[in-house]
């Protein structure tokens, strides 16, 4: 089973969701040519951790996911757990930057409580990616 979940089967990625806490998004178009040499890197990543869900996200296919956010540059990594956003922001295309940075999170929410970033962008109040994909009926 491919471990990475594409909107455009918002099916799977729901079914994804249902197993896992951990949400890992990455924010792209399909235009950017970052994004598009990325791609397979971020699904390397995604195979090394099979317990959490990875999803790569079109913000114009799939609009009315992100629509509550800003994103000004590719690729923007969401990392959510459960419903709280613990990292949203613009990455160099760097999985290993991303590694670090799952690892860190995780040990934050094994502590009881996730430290955010400063390089976070701020999402709305109440936002989750996750709470969206899990509601949507399409």
């Amino acid at each position: 089973m491919n471990p990475i979940a594409d909107t455009e089967n918002l099916d799977h990625l729901r079914t994804r969701l249902s197993r896992s806490p951990w949400l890992v998004a990455c924010l792209c178009a399909a235009w950017c040519d970052i994004c598009k040499n990325y791609r397979a890197s971020f699904d390397a990543l995604a195979a090394r951790h099979p317990d959490k869900c990875f999803a790569w996200i079109d913000i114009e296919d799939q609009a009315q996911l992100v629509d509550e956010i800003d994103i000004e540059n590719f690729p923007t990594i969401l990392i959510q757990h459960q419903d709280s956003v613990a990292f949203l922001g613009t990455m160099l295309p760097d999985t290993g930057q991303l590694q670090r940075l799952l690892v860190s999170i995780e040990e934050s929410a094994a502590a009881g409580a996730i430290r955010r970033s400063s390089l976070n962008q701020d999402a709305p109040q109440g936002w989750s990616l996750r709470r969206l994909i899990l509601a949507r009926h399409d």
